[in-house]
């Protein structure tokens, strides 16, 4: 220690000759170091080169953590400026490793033995004492009293800011988003649209059938019903007189009601042209369906996503909730 010394007055003679305007500051700094007290370094006070130390410490300042580490490399101590809140462990380590690329290894255990994860905040870490294992040297440290603890408010509070920060965040970003969505629904649509195509081109064809056959029963059924009134018009006017048709028109009359109420009681639905129409297409669809291997589920489903796109896309064009540049639209 007596070395150092001599030789920092050395020095300052030197820097005196060459700096003669500053004499009166180095001056100054020589009658300090003659009140130092032998057993402590001068280096501590005065020397620019980081003071070798074996533990580590921890220490707050202005309510951030400070870690003095010692590095195995450089045989000295560095210090890391941590947030408690936003900080990990996982960042302490890897800034140890990328101030000292000496470090192959650190880890951080409790004192009962259990690691501590990466993903533990600094707040957390220091509530308890802890140890710091870097390659082969452990370190213990007792975390000293933080200088301010923050009421159950102020943490309420921070949450409400970090949900209203998310609000406007959403704000600022909704043109983006919405361009993203549309982008995204036409894409969709574009896809289910070429799934569904042979789909498309095998129902029309199955349809078209269908609805020849349905148009050649009601040609039939209407034909049947003319030659009905003429064959009973030429038995009354010409065979036999109308009191002899008179029942005999009733009895048809009454039949055609059974039927019409028969259909009601196997359908449970009026008799209906439109109705019955329609019945009778899906019935015939499905059988032709089985039969031609048409997959109906995979249409219905196809059809089911298309149809939600399209009504996502009209909610996100909606003029009352549209954000979209002119551009776009």
């Amino acid at each position: 220690m007596a070395t150092s010394g001599v030789s920092w007055v050395v020095r300052q003679t030197l820097n005196r000759f060459a700096h003669p305007n500053k004499s009166h500051l180095l001056v100054g700094k020589a009658q300090k170091l003659s009140h130092i007290n032998a057993a402590v370094c001068p280096c501590l006070s005065y020397c620019t080169t980081v003071l070798s130390r074996d533990n580590v410490l921890v220490e707050y300042r202005h309510g951030l953590s400070v870690f003095s580490v010692p590095l195995p490399s450089r045989k000295e101590s560095c210090e890391f400026v941590l947030k408690p809140v936003s900080h990990t462990v996982q960042d302490l380590v890897s800034f140890l490793k990328e101030e000292d690329k000496g470090i192959d290894r650190v880890a951080v255990y409790r004192d009962n033995g259990a690691k501590i994860a990466g993903s533990t905040t600094i707040d957390i870490l220091l509530r308890s004492p802890f140890t710091v294992t870097i390659n082969e040297n452990s370190y213990t440290i007792s975390p000293p009293e933080p200088e301010m603890t923050l009421p159950t408010e102020s943490f309420e509070k921070l949450t409400e800011v970090k949900a209203l920060t998310a609000k406007l965040f959403s704000q600022l970003n909704v043109e983006e988003y919405q361009l993203k969505r549309e982008k995204e629904i036409i894409q969709d649509l574009e896809e289910y649209r070429v799934q569904i195509a042979p789909l498309l081109l095998q129902k029309a064809e199955m349809e078209q059938k269908i609805v020849s056959r349905n148009t050649t029963a009601m040609y039939v059924g209407s034909t049947l019903m003319g030659l009905q009134f003429g064959f009973f018009a030429r038995l009354t006017w010409w065979e036999y007189s109308w009191d002899v048709m008179e029942p005999v028109t009733y009895f048809a009359t009454y039949a055609a009601i059974i039927g019409m109420y028969a259909y009601y009681t196997v359908c449970a639905q009026e008799y209906n042209y439109v109705d019955a129409w329609d019945r009778e297409f899906i019935n015939k669809f499905y059988k032709l369906a089985r039969k031609e291997g048409f997959d109906i589920e995979e249409y219905n489903r196809l059809s089911n996503l298309i149809a939600q796109r399209e009504s996502d896309l009209c909610r996100l064009r909606d003029p009352l909730q549209l954000h979209l540049p002119i551009r776009e639209l």
